[in-house]
């Protein structure tokens, strides 16, 4: 039987029972439910930027999958034999994986598990959208979720967020998004904070028909802070239900918990890939 820590446990609680007053009938708009979610955004094409989630809907009863991919050896290493050209770009190294699965159970609301390699990180999450942009100057959508190291049976991290999204027209998007993550102090039990306030901020922009420019940072304003900020860039190509991207991060972290704890070192830089599949 898996406990949760108690300092998890009541801030859950709480984000239920806020969540359950949201999603109340009469919540949502009836030019919401209307909407037709499977219908591309050209300027929100896909459910995450590179690791920040987006606004994006999963239509009801469809899904998508995401495949990350982070190479471990640095882009200027030091201590490799060889340069990073004679280690193919990273390709004779190990990397941090992640499969994603995400499902629409109801209009707005969608339901993810992602599994990481760092840490055999287990994340489950939800995310409900309030409004789009069609009723409102900006999307905002909710966002709770906790994640388990060693296959969500050691040290747990609850989340709770909100994600503001603008877009500008079919060109791009803004992305303002405030978390709270608790128990993200895994290693240093002895340091009294335990608890991590950050922003992301993220933006994507089309640069071609199907090719966009994403870029990421996400600053820790209050709470455990023991490196620098993430921070990320992206090159991606979207092919009918698939985004390609080749990513540049300071960082391998790939969920919330290691959002938190921030980046190597923030000198080091690595490179990796996302692909995500829309099965709608």
């Amino acid at each position: 039987m898996i406990c949760l820590p108690t300092r998890f446990i009541r801030p859950f609680i709480a984000l239920v029972a806020a969540a359950g007053f949201v999603l109340a009938p009469g919540a949502a708009s009836l030019a919401q439910a209307q909407e037709d979610d499977a219908v591309l955004k050209l300027a929100e094409p896909d459910f995450t930027l590179i690791s920040l989630p987006t606004s994006l809907r999963v239509p009801k009863n469809k899904s998508a999958f995401r495949v990350t991919h982070r190479f471990v050896r640095p882009l200027d290493c030091e201590f490799c034999q060889d340069n990073w050209f004679e280690d193919f770009f990273g390709f004779d190294n190990g990397a941090v994986i992640g499969l994603e699965y995400r499902y629409g159970i109801l209009p707005g609301v969608q339901l993810k598990a992602y599994r990481a390699r760092e840490r055999k990180t287990l994340e489950i999450s939800g995310q409900y959208s309030l409004w789009t942009q069609t009723q409102k100057p900006l999307e905002m959508s909710i966002l709770a979720g906790v994640e388990g190291t060693d296959n969500f049976t050691d040290q747990y991290s609850g989340t709770i967020g909100v994600i503001l999204t603008r877009l500008i027209g079919e060109v791009a998007s803004v992305h303002i998004e405030p978390m709270f993550v608790g128990n993200t102090n895994l290693d240093e039990p002895s340091v009294d904070e335990d608890n991590t306030f950050m922003i992301g901020l993220g933006t994507r922009i089309r640069i071609r028909p199907t090719v966009y420019f994403t870029a990421e940072a996400i600053p820790r304003v209050s709470g455990y802070s023991p490196s620098g900020t993430q921070a990320s860039f992206a090159i991606e190509k979207r092919a009918g239900g698939h985004m390609f991207q080749v990513n540049f991060s300071n960082t391998l972290g790939t969920t919330p918990g290691s959002f938190a704890r921030g980046s190597v070192s923030g000198n080091e830089w690595f490179m990796g890939f996302n692909i995500t599949r829309k099965f709608f």
